[in-house]
């Protein structure tokens, strides 16, 4: 009966997300064949950790982040790989592209009237996010050498965070040489001296405890007067912890249909599992009757106070 509601749904739906490991949905009898034959216009967006014709094994952030190439080339000279929390592969390389590859499947589908399989995977996303260091890799740009040496990746004095007299940190990413030139400025260090050692890698290293000195003697506070507003690409680290940081929002801003801003003040923010259950079914045409008998079968998670 469960399988069946879902067919039915999926009759009438736009999007069926598949979060499930290759396999699991054919074995239901809920595979794209099944479905799309019945609903030729449905988008069938499927997420995995290694694709559809991967590895079916366990993993998570950091496993995807290791196997995409992308885990390599994080963190500091002569140290392990270190991974950014479970933001890159969950996040971006997953969740954020298969939305990207539902979305061009919809505009594709206002033109054919056909829908598709999109097939996203954590480990190919994050694989392609990192396309550019990629390149640049490849061809010895600014990523032409080991791990935490390069302009980007913690090498460069002036793309680099400094601790504050306060305990506090500052960002400083002053990569063209005229914003280069107005951070020397701001840190009251001569422009001929200091100029032309930017992009002179053995100053490097000399450079970094030279800005980490500068950077102790004042606060996060007082360096936020003295670069706020100026083209010297230095921002104070902020935190959610002691609300510096604004509350993560729904981003990006839609002038016509904005969505809702978020409001955690309230408990709990995160969705309750079947508290719509019994909404959302009656929404797709499911009688009262299937959905008890859903409920009864236990298929149906219902956490409402009626049907």
């Amino acid at each position: 009966n469960a399988v069946d509601t879902l067919l039915k749904m999926c009759d009438k739906a736009d999007i069926l997300l598949d979060p499930f490991r290759p396999g699991v949905m054919e074995s239901l009898g809920l595979g794209p064949e099944i479905v799309l034959s019945r609903n030729p216009r449905l988008i069938y967006a499927r997420l995995s950790g290694y694709g559809q014709t991967g590895s079916k094994a366990a993993g998570h952030d950091i496993n995807y982040l290791a196997m995409s190439g992308a885990l390599n080339m994080i963190g500091r000279q002569g140290e392990a790989p270190f991974f950014p929390m479970n933001l890159l592969a969950d996040f971006a390389g997953g969740g954020l592209l298969c939305v990207m590859g539902i979305l061009v499947a919809l505009i594709e589908r206002s033109k054919s009237g056909k829908g598709q399989v999109v097939d996203a995977n954590l480990t190919a996303g994050t694989s392609y996010l990192t396309t550019f260091p990629f390149l640049m890799q490849k061809y010895g740009l600014v990523w032409e050498d080991e791990r935490g040496t390069n302009t980007l990746d913690g090498g460069a004095h002036f793309y680099e965070t400094y601790e504050t007299k306060d305990g506090l940190y500052m960002a400083v990413g002053a990569i063209e040489p005229h914003f280069y030139s107005c951070l020397l400025d701001k840190l009251e260090l001569d422009q001929n001296e200091y100029g032309p050692k930017q992009y002179n890698k053995e100053e490097w290293p000399m450079m970094k405890k030279k800005f980490q000195e500068i950077f102790l003697q004042k606060t996060q506070s007082e360096w936020n007067a003295i670069f706020d507003g100026s083209d010297a690409c230095v921002t104070p680290v902020l935190s959610f912890q002691d609300k510096t940081a604004p509350a993560p929002q729904p981003a990006p801003v839609l002038s016509r249909t904005p969505a809702h801003q978020v409001n955690y003040s309230q408990e709990p923010s995160f969705l309750q599992p079947g508290k719509h259950s019994i909404q959302v079914l009656k929404e797709f045409g499911i009688s009262s009757n299937e959905i008890q008998t859903l409920i009864a079968s236990k298929s149906l998670l219902d956490k409402s106070s009626h049907l």
